[in-house]
């Protein structure tokens, strides 16, 4: 445990702010687009879900190094970028923080989604429609009905977008440069390539640790209400 603790603290830290930062922009992604597809879809639904669920049917290797094309020199993207001034003109994506983040985010992304949905498909919209006749503009409809009765899809889908973000390695290893390397990336390199099983053991249960932690605390902001929904409320009341 003293050998797991010394040199490694910049790769903790590192991660907790990628898997952070992957997690809020998944969240500014996942939150319009799952109430599009729960309340504004239509017949379309069916179409969006499939198009949300559809990467899974590769493998999470193959749509990392779809990225690494997506994100490498000679491509469009960075093309497009470097014309609007988003990129320097000598800058570059790959081996960037900023493609590790990317990459986190889009793999991930769907875990976030589909726990959001869930909770919209289940409103009753007789709800909305009552905060609107009591002349609630649509923005004080969806921040005092909406967002607090969809608060245990979010709680999750963060729950669920964060933990494996935080933990996950071939982002940085197939994304990133030397600069950008997460705490899996040590465990993975500790356990395959220098067989020190017994530091690695003991830096993945600081890390387990640290992620309980972290959990723990989210929920008791959060509030476990949020997390277990409407029977813990019912509990509370009773």
């Amino acid at each position: 445990f003293s050998d797991a603790f010394e040199g490694h603290s910049e790769q903790f830290l590192r991660s907790f702010f990628y898997a952070g930062s992957a997690t809020v922009i998944a969240l500014l992604i996942a939150y319009p687009l799952a109430y599009v597809i729960a309340l504004r879809a239509g017949r379309w639904k069916l179409l969006l879900l499939f198009a949300v669920i559809a990467p899974f049917f590769t493998t999470y290797l193959i749509r990392t190094i779809a990225w690494k094309t997506i994100l490498a020199d000679q491509s469009p993207v960075l093309d497009v970028l470097q014309f609007v001034q988003l990129v320097p003109e000598d800058g570059r994506l790959l081996a960037t923080s900023g493609a590790v983040i990317a990459g986190l985010t889009y793999n991930f992304l769907p875990f976030m989604i589909l726990p959001i949905y869930a909770s919209l498909e289940r409103i009753d919209t007789s709800l909305i429609e009552a905060g609107k006749d009591l002349y609630a503009s649509s923005t004080q409809t969806f921040l005092r009905v909406t967002l607090p009765i969809t608060m245990p899809g979010i709680v999750a889908g963060v729950l669920l977008t964060f933990i494996p973000a935080i933990g996950d390695y071939v982002n940085a290893e197939l994304l990133g440069g030397t600069g950008t390397s997460m705490i899996g990336n040590v465990i993975q390199s500790l356990y395959l390539e220098q067989r020190n099983y017994p530091e690695a053991a003991a830096l993945s249960f600081i890390m387990m640790a640290a992620i309980l932690l972290v959990v723990i605390i989210y929920l008791r902001i959060a509030g476990t209400g949020a997390f277990m929904g409407e029977e813990d409320e019912r509990r509370g009341a009773g």
